[in-house]
């Protein structure tokens, strides 16, 4: 005891400072306080905790809504996107029927873009059934994954009972892709076989007509040796810009042998002479003059045109003997001299044939010595025989150009009869091209402007109504400093709703689904003229989002590959007509963005409920059974009735069908959904 001075005789003061009394009190006083401030903080923090675990509660139930997104965003994405990528192959066939040589592959590749098409059909309406089961559960998968949670938060000595309701109830989605119009792929077949079976017969006509062609150009200037090009610059002074070569008959054009047959007349035509003295020689002259002038004067208008879809030539064959001179106008035309002689009318080669010694008489025809209107000149013996040996050497024998002028122009013939043949098969192939090109344009209208409405159960959100049964304190705060603490039952509600977070590539309701549907699909397969249709499956897939923004090109980037290939003008105007009605395509983009739950306030949510007495809290609260795990009978007692349960781990809600055969299921593990996931596999 401190001794000091003595001030007084209380029983918690003495003169020197406190009594053993006053220090025992007060450190009662303190400890009683502390025990009850403990007490009191143990009280504060489980009533809190209710809070809390219904916030947790909410977002458990929102975070299934969220997945549900996930799904029906994937599976639009994967009908839509396979849709156009049937398309497109088909669409690629389509053009590469009218190609020759491609024609085989062009077959394969519609048969793919079909089968894609059947797919893509059989794949929506299975998808629409999976979706609307899906929906139909939607609300007891929010309110089980919501009482999983929420049982998952009680410790030994706190248990809370509770779930979260979807509101509303009811769905509103709309998926006009999934449950509206299939694409008709049978009338599409039947307008592709005719398509093929067209471009079948254009085909071997267009190959008769390059064969013709051919043959034409080989007599030209194609063959190695002697042809028109080789004689005519052998025997003629034609100039060589008037003689030119070509390597190929693709290149060359018929009226390049009739410019050559021109130049090359007129070339023998200025430069003929006699080749030798007397009278003979001068005949053999005067008959080559002839021959030539008669030549040029047959080739002068000739052409061959193609307008209008027709061709046109005025090319004739020449004489090639002294019986065909006899069937033109060297033979009928009056231009021969004549004379009087002793022995009658005379006709002669020229006025200076030495056997012109009579008076001179009118110009004749040679037609007139074997009708008996003239005779033939003893001296110069110049008759019709003597013009038809000038082609006939020539003509008989290759070393002549009127050889290879007469192959030449009987190929021609041929050419203008295989080409007005093909002309006319072209237009009926046009004809059936368009009738295809309309039921692509209606099958590819069904995609049109068809994006879905993703609107399920719990679209406004989550309310979650969770309880707490009454709570002893811990042992270690029952004493005799304070009153024994405890907490009455207890109750919270909380809402949560759907927030967009801002999509990436990395980042979107694909992404994740991509990344696994790649893994198990692998590599696509070859459909004849797509090399990679799963790469083009992919890459539609990969634009689902604002796919109007890359279709176009990516159309012509397919097409664009079918030039080197050779376009004709029905494949150019197919191939126009495919990326047309594809560029013309209207397709609203869709929302990608991840929808995350957040915690909002509960009258935001409790507005939009289609479900009555919702909004009576207090005696919600009251009717949950406490300690009960059962979400069904847990939404019963808040008004909620069950329509289906799933009792399954897994539902498959689809199986995505491959380009290069075979599928992947697309699958829904309960246990993902209530944790918020989706994949493939």
């Amino acid at each position: 005891m401190t001794r000091g001075r003595r001030y007084g005789t209380d029983l918690f003061l003495e003169e020197d400072g406190y009594t053993t009394l006053a220090a025992a009190v007060s450190m009662l006083v303190v400890l009683s306080l502390l025990f009850a401030i403990a007490s009191g903080i143990w009280s504060m923090s489980r009533s809190g905790d209710v809070q809390v675990a219904a916030d947790t509660t909410a977002l458990a139930g929102a975070n299934v809504v969220s997945s549900y997104h996930t799904t029906a965003t994937v599976l639009d994405a994967v009908v839509f996107s396979m849709g156009l990528a049937g398309l497109c192959v088909t669409g690629v066939g389509l053009v590469g029927l009218l190609i020759p040589g491609a024609n085989a592959a062009a077959s394969q590749t519609i048969d793919t873009g079909l089968r894609m098409l059947d797919a893509r059909n059989d794949f929506a309406a299975s998808a629409s059934r999976g979706l609307e089961r899906l929906e139909q559960a939607l609300p007891f998968l929010v309110a089980a994954n919501a009482t999983r949670t929420c049982a998952a938060q009680g410790t030994s000595s706190t248990a809370y009972t509770g779930t979260a309701l979807a509101v509303p109830l009811e769905s509103a989605s709309d998926f006009p892709a999934l449950e509206g119009e299939q694409i008709a792929t049978e009338g599409l077949s039947e307008r592709a076989g005719a398509l093929d079976e067209a471009a079948d017969e254009l085909a071997a006509a267009a190959e008769r007509t390059a064969e013709a062609k051919e043959a034409a150009w080989i007599a030209d200037c194609g063959r190695d040796g002697a042809n028109m090009q080789e004689r005519a610059g052998s025997l003629s002074s034609i100039a060589p810009g008037q003689n030119p070569d070509y390597e190929s008959s693709i290149t060359w054009d018929p009226n390049v042998a009739l410019d050559r047959t021109r130049a090359y007349y007129a070339a023998r035509l200025a430069a003929e002479a006699p080749e030798g003295a007397g009278a003979e020689a001068a005949a053999d002259s005067a008959a080559r003059r002839a021959f030539y002038r008669f030549a040029l004067e047959r080739f002068e208008d000739a052409r061959v045109v193609e307008e209008n879809g027709r061709v046109t030539s005025t090319v004739e064959l020449l004489p090639r003997n002294t019986a065909e001179v006899r069937g033109t106008t060297l033979y009928t035309d009056a231009v021969w001299p004549s004379t009087y002689e002793d022995a009658g009318l005379t006709l002669h080669y020229g006025t200076g044939c030495p056997g012109a010694t009579g008076a001179r008489g009118p110009v004749l025809a040679l037609s007139a010595i074997d009708g008996g209107g003239a005779r033939e000149c003893p001296v110069c013996r110049f008759s019709v025989g003597d013009v038809g040996k000038t082609p006939a050497a020539s003509t008989s024998i290759d070393n002549g150009f009127e050889y290879h002028l007469r192959e030449f122009t009987l190929a021609l013939d041929e050419y203008v009869a295989a080409r007005n043949h093909e002309l006319e098969l072209e237009r009926r192939a046009l004809e059936v091209a368009e009738g295809a090109g309309q039921a692509f344009e209606e099958a590819l209208s069904v995609l049109e402007g068809k994006r879905p409405r993703i609107a399920p159960p719990g679209r406004y959100g989550t309310v979650a109504f969770v309880v707490a049964g009454e709570a002893a304190a811990p042992d270690a705060l029952d004493n005799g400093f304070a009153p024994a603490a405890g907490v009455a039952q207890r109750a919270a509600i909380s809402g949560a709703v759907l927030a967009p977070d801002a999509a990436t590539d990395d980042s979107n309701v694909l992404a994740s689904f991509f990344s696994t549907f790649e893994a198990r699909a692998g590599e696509g397969g070859t459909a004849g003229l797509v090399s990679d249709v799963m790469g083009l499956w992919g890459s539609l897939l990969s634009a689902y989002g604002d796919v109007a923004e890359s279709l176009s090109s990516l159309t012509d980037s397919l097409l664009g590959g079918l030039e080197s290939m050779g376009l004709g003008p029905v494949a150019r105007w197919m191939g126009d007509c495919v990326d047309g009605a594809v560029s013309a395509l209207d397709i609203e983009p869709v929302d990608l963005r991840s929808l995350k739950p957040v915690i909002t306030d509960t009258a935001n949510v409790l507005e939009h409920s289609d479900v009555s007495g919702i909004t009576d809290v207090q005696g919600l609260l009251r009717s949950l059974p406490l300690g009960s795990t059962d979400p069904a009978a847990l939404m019963e007692a808040l008004g909620y009735r069950v329509r289906e349960e799933l009792a399954q781990t897994t539902i498959t809600l689809v199986e995505i069908p491959l380009p290069g055969g075979g599928s992947v299921p697309l699958t829904v593990r309960v246990r993902d959904l209530l944790g918020g996931g989706v994949g493939a596999g």
